[in-house]
């Protein structure tokens, strides 16, 4: 079987990866896998396809996206490349996953996939696929997006447009596509977003939940002298934060917040330059790594996992921690509280940092062997990325024939 997965990026970030461990599983099975991706990064791939290159992405993220809201429909010419490059491999199925990012063009390649009724995954990371403009609606509560988007209030956020509101032209268009086809299955990574799908106008295709994966081979209890080395001393409790940029929008005034108390020690992984400089000196910032299994050793060396994000939908960094065996602090944010139970974890409501105080000091006082044992239980039980990423090959079977 042919199977062409699309996606932003190759083996970096967390839908990078994914893609490449599906590509993988794909390979070890004895199929075909390809894989398609955005220029500007090109990776030289044996079975791969870069759509467009730098200025591509340039024109498409500056001109289409920020000056004119249009993220999605810029990259025409290189989707077409894109179209041609798939009439040479003749793909059985094709296996979508951001298709945002100012890369491709949505209506050129709807229109092949119409055209040539190619079966189709689509899997979504976040809600972008479902809106006139935003990839997260959860932190402002709006709803627009069950009817008809229109004024967005998240305009100015990503995807960045300073130009006028596009968001009920962009709404009517997506809706037009992505309905237009007729072999598809929606997959969410979380609960949170597959009742969304069941409010929206993909309602009409089948949907399911595969959630995230990890892997455990490499997110596992580590050993380590971390906290020697770093020179933390031992009644302190270690709280960890990661993330691929660091915003209020990801909890960062919250991770400052509660680097002024001083029974902890708070740790960022993911801390761009810009903020290195003018965060408190209580905090242990870290720029970004690329290195897991020194990833797992921070996870390790944690006491509590915070993670106080406004906008999520399922985070691979919960269930990286929990493989590790460190339990999770976590708001209520999309399907942020999907990853943790009573006995790994606890969700309080986004911005109560009184309430996400008072979780860190409890799970910090528990037994914890005992919390260790059970979030490794969890993450054995519900996030091995083989179980999970096998629910795709049998979604690809099920569409082929």
């Amino acid at each position: 079987m042919r199977v062409v997965q699309i996606n932003i990026a190759y083996n970096r970030g967390s839908t990078g990866i994914i893609v490449r461990h599906i590509e993988n599983m794909l390979k070890t099975r004895g199929d075909d896998p390809f894989v398609v991706y955005n220029g500007y990064h090109n990776y030289n791939l044996g079975n791969d396809y870069p759509i467009g290159n730098k200025w591509v992405y340039r024109i498409h993220a500056h001109c289409f996206t920020k000056w004119f809201d249009q993220e999605g429909f810029g990259s025409y010419m290189a989707t077409k490349g894109l179209c041609h490059w798939l009439d040479k491999v003749n793909p059985d199925v094709l296996h979508l996953h951001n298709i945002h990012g100012s890369y491709i063009n949505i209506a050129v390649l709807f229109q092949y996939i119409k055209r040539h009724n190619i079966p189709v995954v689509m899997t979504l990371h976040d809600c972008w696929t479902m809106t006139g403009h935003c990839y997260h609606f959860d932190s402002i509560g709006c709803v627009r997006w069950k009817t008809q988007c229109y004024d967005c209030p998240l305009h100015r956020k990503y995807p960045v447009s300073i130009g006028p509101d596009n968001s009920r032209c962009n709404y009517l268009k997506k809706e037009a596509l992505f309905t237009s086809i007729e072999r598809m299955h929606i997959v969410s990574v979380s609960h949170f977003i597959d009742n969304a799908v069941a409010h929206s106008y993909l309602s009409k295709f089948p949907h399911s939940v595969i959630h995230n994966g990890v892997d455990l081979r490499v997110f596992k209890p580590s050993e380590t002298d971390l906290r020697k080395e770093l020179r933390i001393p031992e009644d302190k409790i270690i709280l960890l934060g990661v993330s691929s940029g660091w915003s209020d929008a990801k909890g960062l005034a919250e991770m400052i917040w509660l680097s002024q108390d001083q029974r902890f020690k708070v740790i960022l992984i993911g801390v761009q330059d810009r903020l290195t400089t003018i965060l408190p000196s209580g905090i242990l910032a870290i720029r970004r790594t690329d290195n897991q299994a020194q990833l797992a050793e921070y996870y390790s060396m944690a006491d509590v996992f915070v993670n106080p994000s406004y906008n999520d939908s399922f985070p691979t960094v919960n269930i990286e921690s929990l493989a590790c065996g460190t339990p999770v602090v976590t708001y209520k944010t999309g399907g942020s509280p999907e990853a943790v139970d009573e006995n790994t974890g606890v969700v309080v409501d986004r911005g109560d940092k009184i309430a996400l105080k008072e979780a860190i000091v409890s799970m910090s006082s528990r037994d914890k062997y005992e919390i260790s044992k059970h979030c490794l239980q969890r993450a054995r039980d519900l996030f091995d990325q083989n179980k999970c990423y096998e629910a795709y090959l049998d979604k690809y079977q099920r569409l082929f024939d």
